[in-house]
Protein backbone atom coordinates (compact mmCIF):
# COMPACT_ATOMS: atom_id res chain seq x y z
CA UNK A 1 0.00 0.00 0.00
CA UNK A 2 1.40 3.43 -1.13
CA UNK A 3 1.04 6.68 1.12
CA UNK A 4 -1.37 8.38 -0.57
CA UNK A 5 -1.52 12.26 -0.69
CA UNK A 6 -4.57 14.68 -1.64
CA UNK A 7 -3.59 17.50 -3.89
CA UNK A 8 -5.58 20.20 -3.33
CA UNK A 9 -5.84 24.20 -3.18
CA UNK A 10 -6.19 25.85 0.38
CA UNK A 11 -9.23 27.20 -0.64
CA UNK A 12 -10.96 23.88 -1.98
CA UNK A 13 -13.39 23.14 0.96
CA UNK A 14 -14.69 19.76 -0.87
CA UNK A 15 -11.19 18.35 -1.19
CA UNK A 16 -10.31 19.31 2.45
CA UNK A 17 -13.17 17.88 3.45
CA UNK A 18 -12.63 15.07 2.02
CA UNK A 19 -9.23 14.46 3.28
CA UNK A 20 -10.21 15.22 6.89
CA UNK A 21 -12.58 12.10 6.64
CA UNK A 22 -10.41 9.96 4.95
CA UNK A 23 -7.41 10.91 6.65
CA UNK A 24 -5.21 11.79 3.52
CA UNK A 25 -2.64 14.49 3.96
CA UNK A 26 -3.01 17.25 1.96
CA UNK A 27 -0.55 18.92 -0.71
CA UNK A 28 0.17 21.86 -2.86
CA UNK A 29 2.25 20.62 -5.05
CA UNK A 30 1.88 17.23 -7.62
CA UNK A 31 4.33 14.40 -6.35
CA UNK A 32 6.24 12.10 -8.18
CA UNK A 33 4.06 8.97 -6.97
CA UNK A 34 0.02 8.03 -6.62
CA UNK A 35 -2.34 11.02 -5.46
CA UNK A 36 -5.76 11.75 -5.36
CA UNK A 37 -7.26 15.57 -6.71
CA UNK A 38 -10.92 16.65 -7.55
CA UNK A 39 -10.82 17.30 -11.31
CA UNK A 40 -14.02 18.62 -13.27
CA UNK A 41 -16.30 17.73 -10.24
CA UNK A 42 -15.11 13.84 -9.26
CA UNK A 43 -12.31 12.19 -7.29
CA UNK A 44 -9.72 10.60 -9.17
CA UNK A 45 -6.55 9.13 -8.73
CA UNK A 46 -3.56 10.20 -10.52
CA UNK A 47 0.33 9.17 -11.33
CA UNK A 48 3.11 12.00 -10.74
CA UNK A 49 5.32 10.45 -13.68
CA UNK A 50 1.81 11.60 -15.73
CA UNK A 51 2.74 15.03 -16.38
CA UNK A 52 -0.44 15.40 -18.74
CA UNK A 53 -2.79 13.58 -16.27
CA UNK A 54 -4.25 11.42 -19.18
CA UNK A 55 -5.09 8.05 -16.79
CA UNK A 56 -7.30 9.17 -14.01
CA UNK A 57 -8.92 6.07 -12.24
CA UNK A 58 -12.15 7.02 -11.13
CA UNK A 59 -15.82 5.64 -10.14
CA UNK A 60 -18.58 6.98 -12.86
CA UNK A 61 -21.51 4.82 -12.59
CA UNK A 62 -22.49 7.88 -15.02
CA UNK A 63 -19.99 6.78 -18.08
CA UNK A 64 -21.43 5.97 -21.28
CA UNK A 65 -20.38 2.24 -20.72
CA UNK A 66 -22.02 1.82 -17.73
CA UNK A 67 -25.60 3.93 -18.92
CA UNK A 68 -25.60 1.73 -21.91
CA UNK A 69 -25.46 -1.79 -19.69
CA UNK A 70 -28.14 -0.60 -17.41
CA UNK A 71 -30.37 0.41 -20.12
CA UNK A 72 -29.93 -2.62 -22.09
CA UNK A 73 -32.60 -4.85 -20.40
CA UNK A 74 -30.97 -3.59 -17.16
CA UNK A 75 -28.08 -6.31 -16.83
CA UNK A 76 -30.13 -8.87 -16.81
CA UNK A 77 -28.96 -10.87 -19.26
CA UNK A 78 -24.93 -10.14 -17.90
CA UNK A 79 -23.21 -13.58 -17.29
CA UNK A 80 -23.08 -11.80 -13.59
CA UNK A 81 -26.22 -11.46 -12.97
CA UNK A 82 -27.27 -14.96 -14.65
CA UNK A 83 -24.38 -16.22 -11.72
CA UNK A 84 -25.80 -14.18 -8.96
CA UNK A 85 -29.09 -16.29 -8.93
CA UNK A 86 -31.59 -13.27 -8.07
CA UNK A 87 -34.64 -14.73 -10.15
CA UNK A 88 -37.59 -11.86 -10.11
CA UNK A 89 -36.80 -10.95 -6.10
CA UNK A 90 -36.80 -6.83 -5.85
CA UNK A 91 -34.93 -7.80 -2.14
CA UNK A 92 -32.20 -9.80 -3.98
CA UNK A 93 -29.22 -8.82 -1.14
CA UNK A 94 -25.42 -9.22 -2.61
CA UNK A 95 -22.04 -8.49 -0.80
CA UNK A 96 -19.44 -7.79 -3.36
CA UNK A 97 -16.27 -8.64 -0.81
CA UNK A 98 -14.12 -6.84 -3.86
CA UNK A 99 -15.95 -4.52 -5.25
CA UNK A 100 -12.88 -2.45 -7.19
CA UNK A 101 -14.25 0.45 -9.44
CA UNK A 102 -18.07 -1.02 -8.58
CA UNK A 103 -19.10 -1.79 -12.06
CA UNK A 104 -20.19 -5.29 -11.57
CA UNK A 105 -21.95 -3.67 -8.37
CA UNK A 106 -23.26 -1.39 -10.41
CA UNK A 107 -24.95 -3.82 -12.78
CA UNK A 108 -26.49 -5.99 -10.47
CA UNK A 109 -28.18 -2.91 -8.94
CA UNK A 110 -29.07 -2.02 -12.13
CA UNK A 111 -30.90 -5.31 -12.56
CA UNK A 112 -32.88 -5.32 -8.99
CA UNK A 113 -30.15 -6.34 -6.53
CA UNK A 114 -29.46 -4.57 -3.21
CA UNK A 115 -25.83 -4.28 -3.25
CA UNK A 116 -23.40 -3.67 -0.13
CA UNK A 117 -19.44 -3.10 -1.43
CA UNK A 118 -16.98 -4.12 0.98
CA UNK A 119 -13.55 -1.98 0.88
CA UNK A 120 -10.85 -2.06 2.91
CA UNK A 121 -8.43 0.52 0.88
CA UNK A 122 -9.17 4.24 2.16
CA UNK A 123 -8.35 5.57 -1.44
CA UNK A 124 -10.50 2.81 -3.14
CA UNK A 125 -13.39 3.68 -0.60
CA UNK A 126 -12.84 7.58 -1.24
CA UNK A 127 -13.36 6.75 -5.27
CA UNK A 128 -16.23 4.92 -4.56
CA UNK A 129 -18.42 7.08 -2.23
CA UNK A 130 -17.50 10.06 -4.93
CA UNK A 131 -18.94 8.08 -7.78
CA UNK A 132 -22.03 7.33 -5.54
CA UNK A 133 -22.43 10.91 -4.71
CA UNK A 134 -22.41 11.79 -8.08
CA UNK A 135 -24.70 8.42 -8.83
CA UNK A 136 -27.42 9.78 -6.51
CA UNK A 137 -27.83 13.42 -7.72
CA UNK A 138 -28.46 11.25 -11.20
CA UNK A 139 -30.35 8.11 -10.37
CA UNK A 140 -31.30 8.73 -6.35
CA UNK A 141 -33.48 5.05 -6.43
CA UNK A 142 -30.43 2.53 -8.22
CA UNK A 143 -28.22 4.94 -5.38
CA UNK A 144 -30.38 3.60 -2.92
CA UNK A 145 -29.67 0.17 -3.81
CA UNK A 146 -25.87 0.58 -3.45
CA UNK A 147 -24.63 0.86 -0.15
CA UNK A 148 -20.49 1.04 0.96
CA UNK A 149 -18.70 0.07 4.09
CA UNK A 150 -14.98 0.39 4.71
CA UNK A 151 -13.72 -2.40 6.18
CA UNK A 152 -11.87 -6.00 6.17
CA UNK A 153 -14.27 -7.85 4.16
CA UNK A 154 -13.12 -11.31 5.62
CA UNK A 155 -13.86 -9.40 8.80
CA UNK A 156 -16.98 -7.87 8.46
CA UNK A 157 -18.40 -11.20 6.90
CA UNK A 158 -17.28 -13.36 9.67
CA UNK A 159 -19.28 -10.81 12.21
CA UNK A 160 -22.13 -10.29 9.63
CA UNK A 161 -24.42 -9.96 12.24
CA UNK A 162 -28.20 -9.99 10.24
CA UNK A 163 -29.26 -13.48 7.88
CA UNK A 164 -30.01 -11.11 5.09
CA UNK A 165 -27.25 -12.31 2.69
CA UNK A 166 -28.60 -14.11 -0.62
CA UNK A 167 -25.30 -14.02 -2.35
CA UNK A 168 -21.81 -12.98 -1.74
CA UNK A 169 -19.52 -11.92 -4.66
CA UNK A 170 -15.61 -12.38 -5.01
CA UNK A 171 -13.76 -10.65 -8.21
CA UNK A 172 -10.22 -10.87 -6.70
CA UNK A 173 -6.98 -8.79 -8.32
CA UNK A 174 -5.48 -11.18 -10.41
CA UNK A 175 -1.90 -10.83 -11.55
CA UNK A 176 -1.32 -9.98 -15.09
CA UNK A 177 1.74 -12.28 -17.01
CA UNK A 178 1.37 -9.97 -20.09
CA UNK A 179 3.57 -7.52 -20.80
CA UNK A 180 2.56 -3.98 -18.22
CA UNK A 181 1.75 -2.15 -21.76
CA UNK A 182 -0.78 -4.77 -22.60
CA UNK A 183 -2.74 -4.27 -19.27
CA UNK A 184 -5.11 -1.01 -19.27
CA UNK A 185 -3.53 2.00 -17.60
CA UNK A 186 -6.29 2.53 -15.42
CA UNK A 187 -5.37 -1.59 -14.25
CA UNK A 188 -1.70 -0.31 -13.98
CA UNK A 189 -2.47 2.13 -11.41
CA UNK A 190 -4.74 0.17 -9.78
CA UNK A 191 -2.43 -2.73 -8.96
CA UNK A 192 0.45 0.06 -8.37
CA UNK A 193 -1.60 1.29 -5.38
CA UNK A 194 -2.94 -1.96 -4.42
CA UNK A 195 -0.58 -5.50 -5.33
CA UNK A 196 -2.64 -8.44 -6.01
CA UNK A 197 -4.66 -10.30 -3.79
CA UNK A 198 -2.27 -12.96 -1.56
CA UNK A 199 -5.06 -13.04 0.96
CA UNK A 200 -7.79 -14.01 -1.69
CA UNK A 201 -8.29 -17.47 -0.37
CA UNK A 202 -9.06 -16.30 2.73
CA UNK A 203 -12.38 -14.60 1.58
CA UNK A 204 -14.01 -17.68 0.48
CA UNK A 205 -14.81 -19.84 3.54
CA UNK A 206 -16.38 -16.60 5.65
CA UNK A 207 -18.11 -15.55 2.13
CA UNK A 208 -19.19 -19.27 2.15
CA UNK A 209 -20.46 -19.58 5.32
CA UNK A 210 -22.99 -16.14 5.35
CA UNK A 211 -24.46 -16.39 2.09
CA UNK A 212 -27.79 -18.26 2.08
CA UNK A 213 -27.82 -19.04 -2.05
CA UNK A 214 -24.39 -18.86 -3.55
CA UNK A 215 -21.48 -17.58 -3.51
CA UNK A 216 -20.09 -15.97 -7.22
CA UNK A 217 -16.11 -15.74 -8.02
CA UNK A 218 -14.87 -13.87 -11.02
CA UNK A 219 -11.78 -15.46 -12.57
CA UNK A 220 -10.12 -15.30 -15.86
CA UNK A 221 -10.73 -18.12 -17.80
CA UNK A 222 -7.50 -19.76 -17.63
CA UNK A 223 -7.01 -19.28 -14.07
CA UNK A 224 -7.80 -21.99 -11.57
CA UNK A 225 -10.34 -22.13 -8.88
CA UNK A 226 -10.21 -19.86 -5.91
CA UNK A 227 -9.45 -22.49 -3.33
CA UNK A 228 -9.30 -25.61 -2.91
CA UNK A 229 -12.71 -26.90 -3.57
CA UNK A 230 -14.30 -27.11 -7.03
CA UNK A 231 -17.07 -24.81 -8.11
CA UNK A 232 -20.66 -26.13 -8.05
CA UNK A 233 -20.91 -24.67 -11.48
CA UNK A 234 -19.44 -21.97 -13.64
CA UNK A 235 -21.32 -19.65 -16.27
CA UNK A 236 -18.28 -18.23 -19.16
CA UNK A 237 -17.95 -15.43 -20.45
CA UNK A 238 -15.69 -14.28 -23.69
CA UNK A 239 -12.68 -13.08 -21.26
CA UNK A 240 -14.04 -14.64 -17.96
CA UNK A 241 -15.77 -17.43 -15.87
CA UNK A 242 -17.66 -17.05 -13.06
CA UNK A 243 -17.63 -19.72 -10.65
CA UNK A 244 -20.93 -20.45 -8.43
CA UNK A 245 -20.26 -22.51 -5.21
CA UNK A 246 -23.87 -23.09 -3.78
CA UNK A 247 -24.91 -22.58 -0.04
CA UNK A 248 -27.63 -24.08 1.96
CA UNK A 249 -27.75 -21.44 4.78
CA UNK A 250 -30.92 -20.35 4.54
Amino acid sequence: MHDIVFVAAPSDAISADIARRWQFPVAGDVPDGLYLRMQDGSLGLYDGADRQQKHAVSVNFLSPQSQYRKAHGGGRGEPVVKAIGMKGSDDYRVIDATPGLGRDAFVLASAGCHVTLIERSSVVAALLEDGLRRLKDSDPLLAARLTLLHGNSAEVMQYWDQSDVDAVYLDPMFPHRKKSAMVKKEMRLFQQLLGDDPDADALLPPARQLAKNRVVVKRPNSAEPLGADKPSMAITSKKHRFDVYICHNA
